[in-house]
């Protein structure tokens, strides 16, 4: 009896510190808070960030500075190898006499010899639809892809996966079918007039066919039109560009650890966004998440069990190669240094809701039971499966690492995301600061979990 009254009382005294330590992090958040005035810095002074370009140099020398300012023990970049790629400018588009709302999608060929391309334009809701149509019915002409993201699904990231390969993979799907270009709906529930930039891929052996984004007002219209006329002309202009490949890198601030050094846990968002916008939500807000988890930790006098990283992944938006660099240092490095767990910000700046777990089924378990505490910050909902795009190359890894992602509202985020609407006046300061301090708390739960 005398053993379980002393466990009982240990827990009970590790619960209070744990309680305490969490309301230490929110208030100071909340009360002191860096990160709003850390993402103006981000957006206004720095701007957007596309891989290779050299705002993107400009961010990681800021990002750097700042892992510093905060209190890293140490700050380093860890060299990638990145795409480089600009829309130019010029992109244009029209039916007859109608405008249309586009912009070039990312990684696309310009229009032949930087000229408007003319031709017919069929309507199809996705590559399935189109790849069951004769090639008579589909050669020579502009495909849209106008299927929209799955309005009855309460996740909207789940709407944007299910829509998402038409922007992806349409241009070698048109390309596949005779098509000259692709026009491919934004994706957004958004009703409006603003297209929504993304990554988009080529096929080795395929002709390279231009590829843009339209607006959702612009694509229903459309169909409309070449519904009553299925001969309708779209003229098409873009004078983008490959750049070929530069270096640039994942920025690194590192907090050592007390008891695992050589064990890390990562948390990070990725320093790159599309050149439209700001990346204010996507993914500024991730990145002062992490910056200012690290200096919340440092703060209420935090010391880590585990070495912590603190990552701005680079080139996320269009290849990834940041968090496939970082997991194969992970997986490769010769000081027998282990990732353990990773947390990473990507879904925007939104009131955060929980968390999301990509895991091992007692790390899944472990969450699930965390959130009765969590409770009183709001962050009580929990989603397995997926954590986000930086840290997904780890999951391969053995021992499997506990993988985090934040888990904010996302009703409105695909309002935001790769658009010209993505700027700092978007981002709520509280709705920001209470993700800063969600992140410092995960990263302190996990730290006290894991081996």
């Amino acid at each position: 009896m005398g053993l379980l009254v002393c466990c009982a009382g240990a827990a009970a005294q590790g619960a209070n510190a744990d309680s305490a330590r969490a309301a230490a992090l929110f208030e100071e958040a909340l009360g002191n808070g860096q990160s709003y005035e850390r993402l103006r810095e981000l957006t206004k002074g720095v701007g957007h960030r596309l891989s290779g370009s050299p705002e993107a140099e400009r961010a990681m020398v800021w990002g750097g500075e700042v892992l510093e300012a905060n209190g890293a023990d140490s700050v380093y970049v860890m060299p990638v190898v990145v795409p480089a790629w600009t829309r130019g400018t010029v992109c244009s588009a029209s039916a007859g006499n109608m405008p249309l709302r586009v912009t070039a999608l990312g990684g696309s060929v310009p229009t032949p010899d930087d000229a408007p391309l003319s031709a017919p334009c069929l309507v199809v809701r996705g590559i399935e639809e189109l790849a069951e149509l004769p090639r008579s019915a589909t050669e020579g002409r502009i495909i849209l892809f106008n299927r929209p993201m799955d309005p009855l699904l309460i996740n909207t990231g789940a709407a944007y996966g299910g829509a998402v390969d038409q922007r992806g993979q349409g241009a070698i799907a048109a390309a596949k079918a005779g098509g000259v270009a692709a026009l491919v709906r934004s994706m957004t529930h958004a009703y409006d007039t603003i297209p929504h930039t993304g990554a988009m891929y080529y096929e080795e052996g395929i002709p390279r066919v231009p590829a843009a984004a339209i607006s959702t007002v612009d694509a229903r219209e459309l169909a409309h039109q070449i519904a009553a006329d299925p001969d309708l002309e779209v003229t098409l202009s873009m004078n983008c560009r490959d750049l070929g490949e530069r270096e640039q890198g994942n920025v690194i601030g590192v907090l050592r650890g007390q008891e695992f050094p050589d064990r890390v846990i990562a948390l990070g968002g990725h320093l790159d966004s599309w050149d439209i916008g700001e990346g204010a939500h996507d993914d500024g807000a991730g990145v002062v998440h992490t910056l200012e988890a690290l200096r919340l930790l440092k703060a209420i006098g935090y010391e880590p069990r585990h070495t912590f990283h603190f990552v701005l992944f680079i080139n996320e938006e269009n290849g990834n190669r940041g968090g496939k660099a970082y997991a194969e240092w992970a997986a490769t490095n010769e000081a027998g240094i282990r990732v353990v767990g990773a947390m990473e910000s990507d879904a925007g700046g939104l009131v955060p809701r929980g968390f999301s777990v990509d895991a091992a089924p007692e790390h899944v378990a472990w969450l699930q039971a965390q959130l009765p505490s969590l409770e009183p910050y709001g962050l009580n909902s929990s989603r397995s499966g997926w954590a986000g795009v930086d840290i997904s190359p780890l999951k391969t890894q053995e021992p499997r690492p506990l993988l985090v992602g934040l888990l904010p509202d996302g009703q409105r985020y695909f309002d935001f995301h790769h658009s010209a609407r993505d700027v700092f006046e978007n981002v709520h300061k509280r709705e920001l600061e209470l993700g800063a301090a969600s992140c410092a708390l995960m990263l302190v739960m996990m730290d006290q979990q894991l081996d």
